[in-house]
């Protein structure tokens, strides 16, 4: 256990460190939340990092109208706890502005639409670094991601063309208009972000454990019920015991049937888990290259 509680202690040193080279090379950076746990786990981070003066970025959430409440209210309990500065880019707004296209369809979903809202919040707030909750482990793309993740002055990101990060030593020189994403828990794997949160007591929604809910299944995905989401013919609600392990839009996000309702049954889960969390993300379904795609034109 003492081995186990030195490589978490070694992880937090590393993630600190990076968060702290951000607050000295940059200017004006924000942290990108979005009520999941590994946003929740980075502000915590930050706040170690800070202590006792404030976090002195701002927590900057895309909100797409499709979120979770329980996300929403777990969002504005936070940032008043933290005494945070809390920046809401609305997807809704951008798509009233002609700014973003809205899907339509039974499978439509507003993920895609938080670029363009994401770099507008971006450009609006002149941010020239953005801190992110992005785990290696999580998905095949997320695994070529440096530190710190250079993006060019459309908010677009290169992955054949990223800086060399030798020694713990990273390049934040950037030229006007261009930005960086930043990764802190990079090498962290959903396991070691359980057990840490146990280890700290970290606060997260409910909804990441077990719970019953009204789903309706829809290709292999038990989607909650929710007014986005049309259903199909056949698809029929049924009561079901089940959690989350990621948290994204209703209309995307899959559950998993589970009977965890605590943080230590969790970390038994999670350890004999062989899916990553987002095998049930919806979004990264429509294809081998959805995330990678995503992310060249300025997704997380």
């Amino acid at each position: 256990m003492s081995y186990r509680i030195n490589h978490l202690k070694e992880l937090e040193s590393e993630a600190i460190f990076i968060i702290r080279e951000v607050a000295a090379q940059f200017e004006n950076p924000a942290i990108l939340f979005s009520g999941g746990k590994d946003s929740i786990l980075l502000v915590h981070l930050a706040k170690k990092a800070f202590f006792p003066a404030k976090i002195p970025f701002p927590l900057v959430h895309i909100d797409t109208g499709h979120n979770f409440e329980e996300c929403i209210t777990f969002r504005d309990d936070l940032a008043e706890k933290m005494g945070a500065r809390l920046i809401v880019g609305s997807v809704e707004e951008m798509i009233k502005s002609g700014g973003a296209n809205e899907e339509t369809g039974a499978n439509a979903s507003r993920n895609r639409a938080q670029i363009p809202t994401l770099l507008d919040t971006i450009e609006k707030n002149k941010f020239d670094a953005c801190l992110g909750g992005a785990r290696r482990d999580e998905e095949k793309a997320r695994a070529k991601e440096r530190f710190f993740s250079h993006r060019d002055e459309f908010g677009q990101w290169d992955p054949k063309n990223q800086r060399p990060e030798l020694w713990n030593i990273f390049n934040g020189r950037k030229h006007l208009g261009e930005n960086f994403r930043i990764f802190p828990i990079s090498n962290w794997t959903e396991l070691d972000v359980w057990q840490y949160i146990a280890m700290e007591n970290v606060e997260l929604p409910s909804l990441y454990f077990a719970h019953k809910r009204m789903t309706f299944i829809r290709d292999g995905v038990i989607l909650s019920d929710s007014v986005h989401i049309t259903r199909k013919p056949g698809e029929e609600l049924e009561e079901r015991l089940v959690r989350y392990r990621t948290m994204g839009d209703a209309t995307i996000t899959g559950a998993y049937l589970s009977d965890a309702d605590t943080i230590d049954k969790v970390i038994q889960e999670v350890a004999a888990a062989r899916e990553t969390e987002r095998g049930m993300r919806a979004d990264d379904k429509r294809s081998e290259t959805a995330m990678e795609d995503r992310k060249k034109e300025g997704y997380f």
